[in-house]
């Protein structure tokens, strides 16, 4: 596959550019004096990645984008022109940007209760009402549907509206006199703010809008990589649940168990209260479900593949740190309540399960 020249290279997307110049390298590293192209499997057994994740990562077609460890090193074992690493690099971050922005207009920050409240990424139940409103005193639009104005209502029914109109605007006035005042009492109240404040509060990006936890609940749906990174949570907990993404019965049965173990609302549902209590600190040597949970989210933030091993890796933490990077988060290398937050917030709706998984997905049960 021949690379396509500059001026048609500028019309593709940043992940099309990349890929194309990532392919370009491969095919181009036998002409390197001294060099010889490897197969798309040996150089995918030197990265520590297989091979149909290499081969998307060089399809400009695929929408899978290679991380910033797998294009270092490409260009290092390719030995692809020194000057190209940069602007490898540059088309990564504009991916990355690119998928943040995608992220945020298709999924935006998700609702965080409610009894018909569901996660917006993972599918919603009937939005009842959300069109059909009705005017607050009953009555009709005073245009028809051509945009005529339709004939006035009676003078009777004008003045015993207008009789009572004053009172009704005092009582409203008087009552929200007392909710501004009690606003400001408690904006100005001197007591202190916890952690837990915050994290409930959802974490506040540089763009100034705050992100709220997603809502779980008991689905016949694949909730993906949010219901597996929970179940590998419970797991971590010392629950025996099965991380295969379905919130069953047995994921339910294990919510509720931990929210009363940790004194919240048992309703068994995942949201605001619930998360911030699962989500445990991760880096070398943490728990390998935890370190799962952590694997699942970030490989599915748009960003290339993570692999999905259960072992903190330095690997692992360099994807890390370039998701962190990303959303203006400290880039650390660590999670932490903040960074489970962004994770859980900015996931991509995938295609289907992990192809390590795909045996061991069952077909939904039937609701009791």
């Amino acid at each position: 596959m021949a690379y396509e020249p500059e001026g048609q290279d500028r019309e593709q997307r940043p992940g099309e550019r990349l890929a194309r110049l990532l392919r370009r390298w491969w095919e181009e590293a036998g002409r390197v004096p001294g060099g010889t192209r490897p197969t798309q499997q040996a150089l995918a057994s030197r990265l520590g990645i297989d091979q149909t994740t290499l081969s998307r990562y060089l399809n400009p077609r695929h929408a899978s984008t290679a991380p910033p460890r797998v294009v270092e090193a490409l260009h290092a074992h390719l030995r692809a022109p020194a000057g190209e690493l940069e602007r490898a690099r540059e088309l990564c971050r504009a991916v990355l940007e690119e998928n943040n922005r995608q992220g945020t207009a298709d999924h935006g920050p998700e609702p965080t209760g409610g009894t018909d409240t569901v996660n917006a990424v993972n599918g919603m139940d009937g939005m009842d009402g959300v069109n059909g409103t009705e005017d607050t005193d009953g009555t009709e639009d005073m245009r028809d549907t051509d945009g005529r104005e339709a004939p006035t209502r009676p003078q009777s029914q004008s003045r015993f509206r207008s009789r009572w109109a004053v009172p009704v605007l005092v009582a409203a006035a008087v009552v929200l006199a007392f909710v501004a005042g009690a606003v400001v009492r408690d904006q100005y109240a001197s007591h202190p703010r916890t952690a837990a404040d915050d994290v409930a509060a959802g974490a506040v990006p540089a763009s100034g809008t705050p992100l709220e936890w997603p809502l779980l609940r008991k689905r016949t749906e694949d909730q993906y990589t949010r219901g597996r990174a929970l179940q590998h949570l419970l797991m971590a907990h010392g629950y025996e649940v099965k991380a295969d993404g379905f919130f069953g019965d047995e994921t339910q049965d294990a919510v509720m168990d931990f929210q009363r173990r940790n004194h919240l609302p048992s309703d068994g549902k995942v949201g605001k209260d619930t998360w911030p209590a699962l989500v445990k600190p991760v880096g070398p040597g943490a728990d390998e479900h935890t370190v799962l949970a952590l694997q699942e989210l970030l490989h599915n933030t748009g960003q290339g593949g993570t692999e999905v091993s259960g072992e903190f890796t330095a690997a692992t933490a360099e994807d890390l740190r370039f998701f962190q990077r990303g959303h203006d988060l400290p880039p650390t290398g660590r999670a932490d309540v903040d960074t489970w937050l962004a994770l859980l917030v900015f996931q991509r709706p995938p295609a289907d399960a992990p192809a390590y998984q795909r045996s061991m997905s069952p077909l939904p049960s039937a609701p009791a």
